[in-house]
């Protein structure tokens, strides 16, 4: 009789779904702290999830539909735009892949806020189906989380951390931004960013 423990029981997986659980922890609950105190609390969690999520086992899907989705989209906007408020003057920055290139050139604006928000649904929808005990389900949980890794979410957290190492160590102080006469702030509204209207099946990628 086989007694090896299946994957989604490994090491590499428990300690992933520890950390990635303290992640949706400190998202859910922004609202109660400062947010130079939050930005530093993610400079310690997410190059551990970072490593955490490199490590996740190869698995095979067990089932040809989708993972059922759990975050809703009143969820990422809520999440996004607390975070937001929180982070004020902090939270755009370049996104920009060559430390060569000036950063007040043409380049991508991109936020710690959003990008947050979008890693919190992948690894929400993760936990919930993790927590559910049935392995089948708990493999597909993991198969797609560390897909979505590798293609999707690991970009992200890898520019917030760069944004997030560059203001702390910059001395600089966290500011609100600045609002217009109709209460709107001077960035671009994201509100309609979903994670789901901009990522692609990979399920049907790979088919």
């Amino acid at each position: 009789m086989d007694t090896t423990p299946d994957p989604v029981y490994s090491r590499n997986v428990i300690e992933f779904v520890a950390v990635a659980n303290e992640y949706c922890k400190y998202s859910e609950h922004a609202s109660e702290l400062k947010g130079d105190e939050l930005l530093k609390i993610m400079q310690r969690i997410m190059p551990l999830m970072y490593l955490k999520a490199s490590l996740l086992p190869d698995l095979t899907p067990f089932f040809e539909d989708g993972n059922e989705k759990f975050v809703l989209e009143s969820d990422w906007i809520r999440i996004e735009e607390i975070l937001k408020e929180k982070f004020g003057t902090a939270n755009d920055f370049p996104e920009v892949f060559d430390e060569k290139i000036n950063e007040t050139d043409g380049h991508v604006i991109s936020s710690i806020s959003e990008n947050m928000a979008d890693i919190y649904q992948d690894m929400k929808d993760f936990l919930l189906l993790y927590q559910t005990g049935t392995v089948e389900v708990m493999n597909d949980a993991v198969w797609e989380c560390r897909m979505n890794f590798e293609n999707f979410w690991g970009q992200k957290l890898v520019n917030s951390m760069r944004a997030i190492h560059k203001f702390i160590y910059s001395g600089e102080e966290m500011g609100k931004v600045e609002t217009d006469l109709d209460g709107n702030d001077e960035r671009r509204n994201t509100s309609d960013w979903f994670i789901t209207r901009r990522q692609k099946d990979f399920r049907g990628e790979i088919e």
